[in-house]
């Protein structure tokens, strides 16, 4: 039997990084959590503990605070390209570089009609994310966002589905949906308006998650990621999963009420879980989504 060492990769993971970008008395800030993963030629490290080939990931960590001072931060998908290139192209022994990141939005505080220039609060919103790949000659970025919570509280239904011993679920053709977006999408290319390409398509999920009558979450889903593509001709995959965060009508029949679809107990688990993946029909090259 012969054993070998197989695919593998090693970094420096949740280096968080906070830049303030100071012009005059107005600030500016971003917030990230920084993921590095190098691989390369790294056997003798793991099979005689050589460290020869080995960028430690303390300097991993020290190289996205020197970056952070250096460059600034203009986007996560910006900062991630420059941290993957580098590392790449300054060490021979490194052929891959994978750059996960995620944004923690901060909004200015309002203080009566005016914003404060320097003081922040935490917005209670999605988290913007993320991936970056570099091999040396190409680079791969996918942006997505997560945790964001949208709710229609009409315009759903669900009827027509298989139907066994064990099925209980009654149809309905008014229904609450409600679902914690997580999505990716596969850039072309570079861009130079990262922030900008993100705003578009957040602007297009939500859209399209309010615009759609719902027989499913899947439709729901696949109007999602369609409208994204019809938008954004630089973006060439999208891929989401929704939960299902169901919302049960409430029988108040008991107490002499009749609900009308007013009252819903929200249940946390479990759920129904929908993924999916709306692509273009070109075909498309680059490493996977992890």
């Amino acid at each position: 039997m012969s054993i070998t060492l197989g695919p593998n990769r090693y970094g420096k993971a949740e280096t968080r990084v906070v830049r303030v970008t100071k012009n005059g008395n107005k600030h500016d800030l971003r917030d990230l959590n920084v993921g590095v993963a190098l691989s390369g030629d790294m056997e003798a490290v793991h099979l005689t503990g050589d460290n020869g080939a080995c960028l430690p990931t303390d300097t991993q960590k020290n190289t996205v605070f020197a970056f952070a001072k250096k460059f600034g931060i203009a986007s996560p998908e910006e900062f991630g390209l420059k941290l993957a290139r580098h590392f790449v192209d300054s060490q021979p022994t490194i052929d891959h570089a994978r750059i996960e990141l995620e944004e923690y939005t901060w909004e200015r505080n309002v203080v009566g009609l005016n914003s404060h220039p320097h003081s922040f609060v935490r917005a209670n919103r999605e988290t913007r994310t993320a991936l970056v790949h570099y091999d040396g000659d190409r680079s791969w970025v996918v942006s997505g966002l997560k945790d964001l919570t949208v709710l229609n509280t009409t315009g759903s239904e669900f009827f027509g589905y298989i139907k066994d011993e064990y099925t209980t679920l009654r149809e309905t053709h008014d229904r609450v949906l409600a679902t914690e977006v997580a999505a990716q999408w596969r850039h072309s290319g570079d861009s130079e308006e990262w922030d900008k390409s993100y705003e578009v398509v957040k602007r297009c999920l939500l859209q399209a998650f309010a615009d759609t009558h719902s027989l499913s979450l899947q439709q729901t889903l696949y109007a999602m990621g369609e409208r994204v593509l019809e938008t954004c001709s630089g973006i060439v995959e999208v891929k989401l999963t929704l939960p299902n965060k169901h919302h049960f009508e409430v029988d108040l029949s008991p107490f002499g009420m009749v609900n009308g679809n007013e009252v819903f107990w929200a249940a946390d688990r479990p759920y129904g879980l929908i993924e999916g993946t709306v692509v273009r029909s070109v075909p498309t090259a680059g490493p996977a989504w992890d």
